[in-house]
């Protein structure tokens, strides 16, 4: 059974990414206009700004900091390389804080050049090693699942069963998972793993769009809920059952939208939303 119509804007979030052309300011001011009540910031986004005063601008805007994206990067072959990325994943803990976001989504990493278990040993190992910064400046940490064509270089987790699996052998309550439609419609354990992260209270983000038929680009050619062929209400259904209260998040990667007015593009990502998720 599909959820229930969306009818407010109140559990909706916007990723800055999704609206790439605008500023963190114009995407502020905008999404405020228009009803949109929480906002996912993309570390891109914050280059060259005050973090802090950031933060209190997008709250001066009645937006609320849903997550930022993104940390993770954790296998290399090379342990000065691994180094590095624990390094940046304390500097996104670090701006996180500054910001007055409560959790950071982990995009894990994969490395080629060695095999896929190496590479998620060292997923495992890398969070873990974060945790103690994480849960001084209470900053969660959500580990992303990713469709299985990212396994190369992207990550090297990739089916939800994965992601819970890790979440619970680190067994810390700050480490959950974030369920993006994108990444995991495909997966005949779908409802089953997410009744898994109900039952161990660890669903942290759930990221929304869809899947263009054809998709032309395995990157940047996400479409607008109902443009394709992902359930999204069906997984917001099980998402629900969990008991999950938290935003539902508009995170697509798109050339096509990037280059229309972003205006324009704003009013059919609420209606998609209000129709279609």
């Amino acid at each position: 059974m599909d959820a229930r119509p969306v009818t407010d804007l109140s559990k909706l979030c916007i990723h800055s990414i999704t609206t790439k052309p605008w500023s963190i300011e114009e995407a502020a001011k905008n999404f405020s206009a228009a009803g949109v009540k929480g906002i996912t910031v993309w570390r891109d986004a914050l280059e060259g700004r005050n973090i802090r005063e950031t933060g209190e601008m997008l709250r001066e805007h009645v937006l609320q900091i849903v997550s930022l994206c993104r940390g993770g990067f954790f296998p290399n072959k090379t342990s000065a390389k691994r180094k590095t990325a624990i390094d940046d994943n304390k500097k996104a803990i670090e701006e996180a804080a500054e910001l007055g976001a409560p959790l950071i989504v982990l995009v894990c990493g994969s490395d080629p050049n060695q095999p896929l278990e190496d590479s998620r040993k060292q997923i495992k190992d890398g969070i873990e090693e974060i945790i103690p910064f994480a849960a001084a400046a209470k900053i969660k940490l959500g580990i992303e699942p990713l469709h299985p064509m990212y396994a190369d270089t992207r990550s090297a987790i990739n089916t939800l069963a994965q992601a819970n699996d890790m979440a619970k052998e680190i067994n810390s309550k700050w480490v959950g998972v974030t369920v993006d439609v994108y990444h995991l419609w495909w997966d005949p354990d779908l409802e089953y793993e997410i009744k898994r992260c109900g039952a161990n209270k660890h669903l942290f983000s759930f990221h929304i769009c869809d899947w263009n038929v054809p998709t032309v680009d395995m990157l940047l050619d996400r479409g607008l809920m109902g443009e394709g062929c992902i359930p999204v209400k069906k997984i917001r259904s099980w998402v629900e059952a969990t008991g999950y209260i938290g935003f539902y998040e508009v995170e697509i990667f798109s050339n096509k939208f990037w280059k229309e007015d972003q205006s324009l593009f704003l009013k059919k990502i609420i209606k998609a939303y209000k129709e279609n998720s």
